[in-house]
């Protein structure tokens, strides 16, 4: 019975990591992306938004071009002719033209590099941010997710413009209007499934270049789990052996 409670006791310590890594990728409120890493395609997709739309202000330094080419099966020739639009070469890192300084003075502020914001994050907070993009009362845009982004909404030709439906709560006896809902009051180029699709596409992405050797940890880490499983078993028919006679 002791060996059996020191067993249980293992399993909830190894399984530990494991729930705090869910615990850290968002609130509850969150509706899931959805985004898989090891959906290749998908990967690609979102390789391909991320450069067009984001690495305009947005650099991913941690990352080289030719770990994205070999990660993703696109091929150096491919990524140098389809992804790079600057002098940069396929082993430089994945770093945007306009310094700090730049950026500072015509945002107020620069645009922060985004290689661990979905380590940090997680690809259903990214994936929740690009959706809760809307049209505030004063012509601007304003986020669900992150409240008075300065970040603009890039994507809006393709998802269009959203409007808040408001409702009325209570708060410490105090009312107050907050966003309930958003409405699509002017369509985009891509339909809702599909925006939505594409979003999914980049929040994977996005989390793969938090941390890239995922790709590969995770699939080892099946195969590191199934041999735990058999030493265990091993191990527990060879106590049975040599306790055989004490009991």
């Amino acid at each position: 019975m002791k060996n059996y409670k020191n067993l249980l006791a293992l399993v909830a310590l190894l399984a530990l990591p494991a729930a705090g890594a869910l615990a850290a990728g968002g609130g509850a409120d969150l509706k899931p992306s959805g985004a898989n890493i090891n959906d290749l395609g998908s990967l690609q997709r979102g390789a391909q938004l991320f450069m067009n739309y984001c690495m305009g202000c947005h650099s991913a330094e941690y990352m080289r071009y030719n770990r994205l080419a070999e990660d993703l099966e696109l091929g150096e020739d491919m990524v140098m002719k389809n992804l790079i639009f600057t002098d940069q070469k396929i082993g430089d890192p994945m770093t945007i033209a306009m310094s700090q300084e730049n950026a500072e003075q015509w945002f107020g502020k620069a645009p922060p590099d985004l290689s661990l914001i979905g380590r940090s994050r997680g690809a259903d907070w990214v994936y929740n941010y690009m959706l809760g993009f809307y049209r505030d009362a004063n012509g601007g845009w304003n986020n669900t997710v992150l409240e008075n982004a300065s970040m603009p909404h890039v994507f809006w030709q393709l998802q269009g413009i959203q409007e808040p439906v408001y409702k009325t709560v209570e708060e410490n006896g105090v009312e107050r209007q907050v966003v309930d809902h958003l409405e699509l009051v002017e369509p985009g180029s891509l339909s809702p499934e599909a925006y939505d699709d594409s979003m999914r596409d980049l929040a994977a992405f996005i989390d793969y270049l938090g941390e890239p050797a995922q790709l590969k940890r995770k699939k080892i880490g099946v195969w590191v789990m199934l041999y735990m499983a058999f030493f265990a078993f091993l191990a527990y028919l060879l106590k049975v052996e040599y306790w055989r006679d004490v009991h």
